[in-house]
């Protein structure tokens, strides 16, 4: 296993750059095995989290081996909640905005299966995916979605734009948190945008972050924790422009943009200089109010494991709910290592294996009514209030929800308990 450690500030290279949160090292996410040993033992790495002093991104400096990262990846954007619905929803606006007509090609990066570029296709689009994670891009060719199994490099980008022509709409959904050099994705962008082309960018918002005290987002594949500020002059230095941002409640927070090649003909609208206000008036750029998160998650940290120390002293059952990406930062940074039984969930690839980290099993979904635990703990955060809204027949019988974030706080059948 490749890890690097990055030494200057992602967006801007500063070596101007201070650790403002200390945390635990977790093992990777989306690795299960069926060999509990395995799980169990599974190395961990750093994920603590730095702010540049000078233009303040917020980011992560210990650099998982991309191909080792995605290789054996088992999150698929068509089986999220709500995901789907999202994708159409942002495409409809995509289309709107760039105005490209029909047959025109359409470059989504880290495109996982397809699913945001089904709408796209499903309008009469040219569409080509990009994404390194082989089942993911195999999931997607066989649903008729073209995509290349590759990381995005400038090579790639100058093929495409030979084969294929300039792109009228380029995406980059969450994955535009996930690359170490975000100076060669954007670079891959403007070799593939039209002259009147765009892209949109998506993202966890950094100041949803800060105010959710969402510690579940913090592992090794977000590298990135971005704000509007930095943004627009990284941005402007690879002659790009971002001319407008929408703050969406998908992830529990999340910031799209929409950009355009320097010197477009679209204005940038009154939405990126009123998100660069609010940064200003919270002081999202400053160290002591990432200074302040990291207090927060000390204290989110020592109630939970409080909560769960004296639950397992009274001979409660604990369970977990989901198998989430999220799941090894949830336990190992709130204190939860050896207090959960096993995982509900239904994905093929993890029922019947151990996660890694804690080598806790993974059981069907239906499991939590035949066991009915005494406390289940929402792993899969993002869903907290769906999973609590679906499954009112555990709480009808006598079960528990634990919710981590913002707050830990225990739910039963008349809504929040205190324990």
């Amino acid at each position: 296993m490749t890890v690097t450690k990055r030494q200057t500030c992602r967006l801007c290279d500063s070596k101007n750059v201070e650790r403002v949160v200390e945390l635990s090292p977790i093992p990777l996410s989306e690795n299960y095995s069926h060999d509990r040993s395995v799980a169990a033992n599974a190395a961990r790495y750093p994920v603590d989290v730095y702010m540049c002093g000078d233009c303040g991104h917020v980011q992560q400096t210990d650099i998982i081996d991309p191909k080792t990262l995605w290789d054996s990846y088992t999150y698929y954007s068509g089986d999220a909640k709500g995901m789907p619905e999202h994708f159409q929803n942002v495409a409809a606006k995509a289309m709107r905005a760039s105005s490209a007509p029909q047959g025109s090609l359409v470059v989504d990066i880290g495109s996982n299966d397809g699913s945001l570029l089904k709408p796209f296709k499903q309008a009469g689009y040219r569409v080509l995916g990009i994404d390194p994670a082989t089942d993911a891009a195999q999931r997607a060719n066989d649903a008729g979605i073209p995509t290349i199994t590759s990381l995005m490099t400038r090579d790639l980008a100058k093929r495409i734009r030979e084969e294929h022509g300039p792109a009228h709409i380029v995406c980059a959904f969450n994955v535009f948190a996930h690359a170490d050099d975000l100076g060669e994705m954007v670079d891959c962008v403007r070799t593939m945008l039209a002259p009147d082309g765009l892209f949109f960018f998506e993202a966890q918002y950094l100041l949803d972050i800060v105010d959710g005290v969402l510690i579940a987002t913090l592992f090794h594949e977000h590298l990135s924790h971005h704000s509007v500020k930095p943004l627009i002059k990284f941005l402007d230095r690879h002659g790009l422009e971002l001319i407008a941002v929408e703050r969406a409640p998908i992830q529990h927070g999340s910031l799209l943009g929409t950009v355009q090649l320097k010197g477009g003909s679209r204005p940038v609208e009154d939405s990126v200089k009123q998100l660069v206000a609010l940064e200003g008036e919270r002081k999202l750029d400053q160290l002591e109010t990432l200074h302040a998160f990291g207090s927060k998650v000390k204290q989110l940290r020592a109630r939970t494991a409080e909560l769960a120390a004296k639950l397992k002293a009274d001979g409660k059952t604990i369970a977990g709910y989901g198998a989430a990406r999220s799941g090894p930062t949830l336990m190992i940074q709130l204190g939860l290592t050896g207090k959960i039984d096993y995982i509900v969930d239904d994905h093929p690839q993890k029922v019947g294996r151990h996660e890694s980290g804690d080598g806790i099993l993974v059981v069907p979904t239906a499991e939590l009514l035949k066991r009915m635990p005494d406390y289940t703990i929402i792993l899969a955060w993002v869903h907290s209030k769906k999973i609590i809204e679906t499954n009112q027949d555990y709480l009808q019988k006598g079960g528990h929800f634990i919710v981590l974030c913002p707050e830990t706080r225990v739910v039963g059948k008349d809504g929040d308990v205190k324990v």
